[in-house]
Order: structure tokens, then C-alpha cells, then sequence
């Protein structure tokens, strides 16, 4: 039996972490196919918890500029303490000036080093820099823009040149990678998944209270503006001419509460104030059968370079329980949609959107023969045990040729 790979991993996020590509993939599969993960990431006020992981490490909480000062000085004792004979690889994850760091440190000692690109974290920073310097120009800002950009130059013309490996989260994003120079050979595309072992079959729906016996829309995510959301209240204002008695019900919350806020304003303003709910966050288990409730869920991404290479799950989950449902027409939504035939593919329109949801519920017995599909594919095409054994064998395959 070979012997486990051993990786230190650098994250951004607190711990313990809630992202299901860390926890889910690094914490409970990966270990099954004898990948072990040393985590390193940000503090957080919540009790620890290994999750799963080989071991963890998080830096002090406190003021903003303390507590990144302490997980930047927790990541470079973390890679200057790290040895060959106890550590196969290291890899961070969206972090560049860490990311250059790990890779300095790395060479000199002799250890792979990995990036995992989940999101466009320059190109972000560089679209909200902009929009705010449109909106309001300020010192902070153009900081903002100016360290946007350095990232993104020392991003593609140097970290991930010179990685061992790079992990990406969708085809799209690879194709994206391939087109910025970085070698086909270099990049292998993990997109996000479901853990199929945690949706309990028999799991009871919930009706939102004072909404039984309407038709209810379903959207499980989150809520900030940057998500565009009102383009769903518009497809709902169009499907109301139909059917007048149709809601929707947003399961999810956002880190800034006045997103809420104005999304429920814009609601109001298109006079849909008593057919729109927001759940707040809540615990995995509730906002399913809040789901399975629902006549259909939407998925609806905002096309464009930030989120035309992202790997929703919101769709994957929908599918994974059995939902009918809409996804407007990003590369990945369109790909699952189109490979699974349970779920509607819609152009990113409200026109486009609301045609598919009132597709589905003028035939509500069509449309769960449909979605019964979707369970089957996500379990043997996009579930955490079947990601989980490719990145494994990729691991494995980059590893091994690096040590031979």
C-alpha cells in the first residue's frame, strides 16, 4: 500500500472553514485515498475543529491589521518549519504574495509546490476597485486597484509559471489559465461538488409558513450585490402574469447586512414585497427541505470574466435532491445541465428565466419525472467521493513524477 501524501496547505479563509471544497474534499474524502492535509488558516471566534484534517493550525483573533499581521507570521513559520522528509507538497490557495512566498521557500528546500485558484481574486479586486473609483475616487481605492494589479502580474508571470501544479475550479478557468500561458500539462480542473453521503433520503420538506399551496421558487446561496438577484425579481414579476400567487424564497444570507437590505428594497420596489422571503443562513439540513419544498429552484450567475469560470453548487445541490430547476447559461451550469438532461438551461434573460420556470410549473409532474435524473448523475459524475479519488490520483501523478 503506498504510503500517504503529506500536504501543507495555506488558506485564506477562518477556521474552521465552511467552504466544501476544503473541508468536505481535504477533510473527509481525500484522507480516504491517503492524502493527508496540514491546514493553516485565518482565526475565528468558533471552538476549534479538526474537521478531518491531519492537523490544523489558525492564527490569533483581534483588530483587522493584528490579526492578518498574525496569519501572515503563522504561514511563514508554517513554511520555514516545513522538511522534505515530513512534507510531500505545499499548496495555497488564492493568496498570491503567500503564493510567492511558498514558492521562494519551497524551491529552497526542495518541496512541490501547488496553487489552487478558486476564485479570480486580482481580477476582483481590480473590478470592485474600478466601480468604486466610478462611483466615489478616494486614495483607498486606487490602492486597492494598484495591488490588484501587482497581484495579477505576479500571478500569471511568475507563481503559477513556475508551480508544480495548478489546480483550477472549472474547464472554463482552465481554458482561461491556457490562454494566459500557463502549460495544458500544468492545470487539472476540480469543479465543486455535493457530498452525497450527508442527504439523508426520506429527508421531509418544509413549506415556508403562510406560503402552502403556492407555487414557491427556491434560490439557495448568497444574497451580496455583487450576485445581481433583482434579475430574478424581474423574471418573477414576468412569471406572476401567469401565475399571480408565485413567490420566492431566498435561502441565504450575505457578510454585509445592508445587501440584504437592498435587496428587499428592490423587491419592494417592483412590488413584490409580500412574494419574497429571506431565510437568513441556516443549517444545511433546514435549507434542503426548504428546497425539496419548492416547485423549482434557480441558479442564476452574473456572466461575466469574474463568474464565467466559477463552479456553483447551488445548482449540483438542487440536482442532487431532486429539484427541478433553472440555470442560466455560465459554462458549467450549462455543461452539468446539459450531461445530466434533469434540470432547464436558460439564457441569463428574466424573459429566458421566467419561460423556464413556467415550463416547470405548468407541469409540475413532467418536471419532478425530469429531475429524478439528477441524484444519479451528481452521485457518478460530480460527488465529493468521486472528485475526491480524481484528485487523489492527480496528486499521486504530479507528486510522484516530481519525486522520481
Amino acid at each position: 500500500m503506498a504510503r500517504p501524501l503529506r500536504i501543507l496547505q495555506l488558506v485564506p479563509e477562518p477556521l474552521p472553514t465552511f467552504r466544501a471544497d476544503v473541508a468536505t474534499l481535504f477533510g473527509k474524502y481525500l484522507p480516504r485515498h491517503g492524502v493527508q492535509c496540514h491546514l493553516v488558516g485565518k482565526g475565528s471566534q468558533a471552538p476549534p475543529d479538526s474537521q478531518g484534517f491531519a492537523s490544523l493550525r489558525r492564527s490569533r483573533t483581534g483588530a483587522r491589521w493584528r490579526s492578518e499581521l498574525s496569519f501572515a507570521w503563522l504561514c511563514l513559520r508554517a513554511l520555514l518549519g516545513m522538511r522534505r522528509s515530513e512534507c510531500d507538497a505545499v499548496q495555497v490557495r488564492d493568496m498570491v504574495t503567500i503564493g510567492l512566498l511558498a514558492l521562494a521557500i519551497a524551491r529552497l528546500k526542495g518541496i512541490p509546490m501547488v496553487y489552487w485558484v478558486s476564485y479570480l481574486m486580482s481580477e476582483g479586486r481590480i473590478e470592485r476597485a474600478q466601480a468604486e473609483l466610478a462611483r466615489r475616487p478616494s486614495l483607498r481605492a486606487r490602492l486597492v486597484l494598484l495591488k490588484g494589479r501587482v497581484e495579477a502580474w505576479l500571478l500569471y508571470r511568475v507563481v503559477l509559471p513556475r508551480a508544480d501544479h495548478v489546480f483550477v475550479q472549472s474547464e472554463a478557468m482552465a481554458e482561461l489559465m491556457r490562454a494566459r500561458g500557463i502549460a495544458a500539462e500544468q492545470l487539472s480542473a476540480v469543479p465543486m461538488g455535493v457530498d452525497m453521503e450527508v442527504l439523508a433520503p426520506g429527508m421531509a420538506p418544509r413549506a415556508w409558513p403562510g406560503w402552502e399551496g403556492r407555487p414557491v421558487l427556491a434560490y439557495l446561496g448568497t444574497l451580496d450585490r455583487a450576485r445581481g438577484l433583482e434579475r430574478l425579481f424581474d423574471a418573477l414579476v414576468l412569471l406572476r402574469r401567469a401565475r399571480p400567487d408565485a413567490c420566492l424564497l431566498l435561502i441565504g444570507g450575505a457578510p454585509q447586512q445592508q445587501d440584504v437590505a437592498a435587496l428587499l428594497a428592490a423587491a419592494r420596489e417592483r412590488g413584490l414585497a409580500d412574494a419574497v422571503q429571506v431565510t437568513g443562513w441556516l443549517p444545511p439540513a433546514e435549507a434542503w427541505s426548504y428546497l425539496l419544498a419548492a416547485q423549482a429552484a434557480v441558479s442564476y450567475v452574473p456572466r461575466g470574466a469574474l463568474y464565467d469560470v466559477s463552479s456553483p453548487t447551488k445548482l449540483l445541490e438542487y440536482l442532487a435532491l431532486g429539484v427541478p430547476c433553472v440555470g442560466n447559461d455560465i459554462p458549467d451550469q450549462a455543461a452539468v445541465l446539459a450531461a445530466s438532461g434533469a434540470g432547464w438551461l436558460s439564457a441569463s434573460t428574466a424573459e429566458a428565466m421566467a419561460e423556464a420556470l413556467q415550463a416547470i410549473l405548468s407541469d409540475p409532474q413532467a418536471a419532478r419525472r425530469r429531475a429524478a435524473a439528477g441524484p444519479q448523475f451528481i452521485d457518478a459524475v460530480r460527488s465529493y467521493r468521486v472528485l475526491g479519488a480524481a484528485v487523489a490520483e492527480r496528486y499521486r501523478a504530479v507528486l510522484g513524477a516530481q519525486s522520481s
